[in-house]
């Protein structure tokens, strides 16, 4: 194999909440005491080491800025959070308390927290990892704010002139006059959770508006109505009117939070909700926070396919999510959804992406999304095989697993804020139970797996490896080779078919999203053949399974037998 590339991420996303956490009681809206929660230092050198020998290059650590939560540590010096503002018991890691803290639910030893977070962010560069974390740059906790920030760091809002809905020296957005309302319905933390906090009321006085741009001081039960929206200058109700010059006080304050964080040896940041802040922010932020640290990642959650353009060049992104695009069209095809055709693939590199695709991370599953093996996606985490594949090898942009995906954790059970929906929680204290089988108490051997998830285990790492360490997979060429073969005997619309390449190594990429077998022969396009100088008889290897696959004439082409829902990385 080749030596690896340091172009393509290959990203493990974990939350440390859930990572480590052996509990199995799982109660539904469950205190941490009772349904435990994983810390900082279970994510020890040999979990590190799993990680990296799966082929992943980043491991991003979701949830670790503190946020606001209903477990009281008011022991530690940190000011309890109401309830009626926090979204369940664990809390949001996306309602951020204090941007220059971490959590104290992942600490062993809660008043050396940050030395904890510090210790993992070395002991994953040692292991050869790099570091993501979050910014959540849209909203904070209604209950912000920072205990433990630097000297001379003014807090946001703290210079706020609150009789105004509007200013452009403000850093949040008010409703002079009213005082904010708890959602009518919400009952924070299920009916057994008592806090002498816990009234249906939250003092806020004037209200401030709402993370999802919900400017009334009563939002619903639907709405992120535990954060509050950030001022970066522009006005949206006064015409959307744009007040960048001279530049927002929050635009510096987000700038020093970064620094503080890079500072630390954090290799890039996941950017929440990026289409919820304006382009020039960004295009502000990242070059100067690149001035001091060029080599940091930027990683958009981004939705808007029209405007992936506007993020990349004028953002200065490095990456942004295909959610809209890759995402959905390979949730159809594993679906097995009607109208669903492997011409859907073609249609975002060709369309939304179209000249942007190395700037695109893919993915099947992150915190946001359902599980594959829940019964909301497909059930049978075996059937996104050939859609983890292309997944991966469709272009040199970043790749991410999400924890639990790897053996198929379904995410059943009504978890608490969460419900029954598909998505292992990120508001309640969980444990993870096909994970747990991979974590084994601690010894991250995989010793609770069943042989299925094993198998299924080793497709991932597998899979993973052919694309970290062969160049035509991390750093090569793309030709898309299904108008080649679309009138060859055996060709249907839930194959796909293309090559990767580098002067140096092929690999034809081969997917079966039917749910039988599929025969076919392969064809290479008379211009692959002149370029690569093939004639006569070309041998195969499949960099997952091994397997040797012979042509005794190449311009015949291959011919190929696929099992049902499979897909190849043939080498040659």
């Amino acid at each position: 194999m080749e030596q690896p590339s340091s172009h393509k991420l290959i990203i493990y996303q974990l939350l440390p909440r859930l990572f480590g956490n052996t509990k199995t009681v799982n109660k539904t809206s469950g205190s941490v005491e009772e349904n435990g929660v994983g810390k900082f230092n279970d994510i020890n050198d040999k979990a590190l080491q799993e990680i990296k020998n799966m082929g992943f290059t980043h491991v991003w650590y979701t949830g670790v800025v503190e946020h606001a939560t209903m477990t009281n540590y008011s022991q530690f010096g940190i000011k309890p959070d109401d309830p009626d503002a926090v979204k369940g018991r664990a809390g949001s890691p996306y309602a951020i308390k204090d941007y220059y803290d971490v959590d104290p639910d992942l600490a062993i030893d809660v008043k050396n927290r940050m030395a904890e977070y510090e210790s993992l962010i070395q002991r994953s560069h040692n292991n050869g990892l790099k570091v993501i974390m979050d910014l959540v740059p849209n909203h904070v906790a209604r209950t912000y704010a920072s205990d433990v920030k630097p000297a001379g760091v003014h807090d946001i809002g703290q210079d706020d002139d609150k009789t105004k809905a509007f200013s452009a020296k403000n850093d949040f957005y008010y409703i002079p006059g009213q005082s904010f309302v708890v959602p009518w319905g919400y009952n924070p933390g299920g009916d057994e959770f008592k806090s002498a906090l816990k009234d249906g009321k939250f003092d806020e006085n004037p209200a401030k508006a709402t993370g999802n741009d919900v400017f009334s001081s009563s939002p619903s039960i639907n709405d992120w109505f535990e954060t509050i929206k950030l001022n970066y200058g522009v006005d949206y109700q006064g015409g959307h009117s744009l007040h960048f010059d001279p530049v927002p006080p929050l635009w510096n304050k987000i700038y020093d939070i970064l620094i503080f964080w890079s500072a630390k040896g954090i290799d890039g940041f996941r950017c929440d909700m990026v289409e919820m802040v304006p382009i020039e922010f960004w295009g502000w932020l990242i070059p100067k926070v690149k001035e001091k640290y060029p080599d940091l990642v930027f990683i958009g959650e981004a939705y808007n396919a029209g405007l992936y353009g506007k993020y990349i060049f004028n953002g200065k992104f490095d990456y942004l999510y295909d959610k809209v695009g890759l995402y959905d069209s390979i949730k159809r095809l594993t679906r097995n959804e009607y109208n669903s055709t492997t011409w859907d693939i073609n249609s975002v590199w060709n369309n939304d992406c179209r000249g942007i695709d190395q700037h695109m991370l893919r993915f099947m599953e992150n915190h946001d999304e359902q599980r594959i093996a829940s019964r909301f996606f497909v059930g049978d985490p075996r059937l996104a095989v050939p859609g983890m594949i292309v997944t991966a090898t469709l272009s040199t942009g970043p790749v991410m697993i999400y924890s639990g995906q790897e053996v198929g954790e379904p995410a059943t059970g009504n978890e608490g804020f969460s419900g029954d929906d598909g998505r292992t929680t990120i508001f309640d204290y969980w444990g993870v139970p096909e994970h747990q089988k991979w974590l084994n108490n601690g010894q991250f051997d995989g010793g609770g797996l069943s042989d299925s998830q094993k198998n299924l285990r080793q497709f991932y790492s597998n899979l993973l490896n052919a694309v970290n360490k062969n160049e035509a997979l991390n750093d090569g060429g793309f030709y898309e080779l299904m108008l080649a073969n679309e009138h060859q005997s055996g060709f249907n619309q839930r194959l796909y078919i293309f090559l990767r390449y580098t002067d140096n190594q092929r690999i034809l990429v081969i997917t079966n999203f039917n749910r039988i077998e599929n025969t076919i022969s392969i064809k290479l396009t008379d211009d692959l053949l002149k370029l690569f100088n093939l004639s006569g008889h070309v041998e195969f290897t499949d960099l997952l399974s091994g397997t040797k696959y012979n042509t005794d004439n190449i311009v015949n082409g291959l011919p190929i037998t696929l099992p049902a829902v499979s897909g190849m990385l043939l080498v040659f």
